[in-house]
């Protein structure tokens, strides 16, 4: 049965453990895409710290694929009924962004990638939009785009988590 759950929150919020949490509730094999690129020191720490929480569930049940670009089409590749976390939305639009792609076009192909899906489906995003605002018109756009990323995603989810100093708040 389909179940798209969105999970959102800021910075070390909690909640790509709360997301690890709720997919590892459903049935395995678990497909953990991630969109995290390893640019430098402190971005390999965070993956390899994602990657050891991953290595104590049950033993063979985490698959990785790795979609830094192209999450639509990773999506379209798994399995329709298989569950997937999807981990992190806001890093996936930064990378389209970094690399001159237009978000929206692949923001409409990803929505399209999560209707077709039959299983569970778990995405996190970052809220970025409780801050300050950005200096740059760079960081305006991302700010911007990512608001209306999560309205779209939200809009289509059966259930949207908001999670605030490891608190999770049903907001959907």
């Amino acid at each position: 049965m389909r179940s798209l759950h969105f999970v959102l929150g800021g910075a070390r919020s909690g909640k790509s453990r709360h997301a690890e949490r709720l997919i590892e509730a459903a049935p395995a094999p678990w497909h953990y895409i991630a969109t995290a690129q390893a640019f430098d020191d402190e971005m390999r720490e965070r993956i390899a710290m994602h990657r050891a929480r991953r290595k104590g569930a049950v033993a063979g049940a985490w698959q990785t694929h790795d979609a830094p670009l192209d999450l639509p089409g990773v999506l379209e590749e798994l399995p329709a009924r298989e569950t997937v976390l999807v981990d992190c939305l806001t890093l996936w639009l930064s990378n389209l962004m970094l690399n001159d792609h237009d978000p929206k076009p692949a923001a409409e192909r990803l929505l399209a990638a999560f209707a077709a899906r039959e299983g569970t489906t778990i995405l996190v995003s970052n809220e970025v939009g409780f801050g300050i605002v950005p200096e740059t018109p760079l960081g305006r756009r991302f700010r911007d785009e990512a608001g209306i990323l999560n309205q779209k995603v939200a809009a289509t989810a059966d259930n949207v988590t908001l999670v605030v100093a490891g608190l999770p708040m049903k907001v959907k």
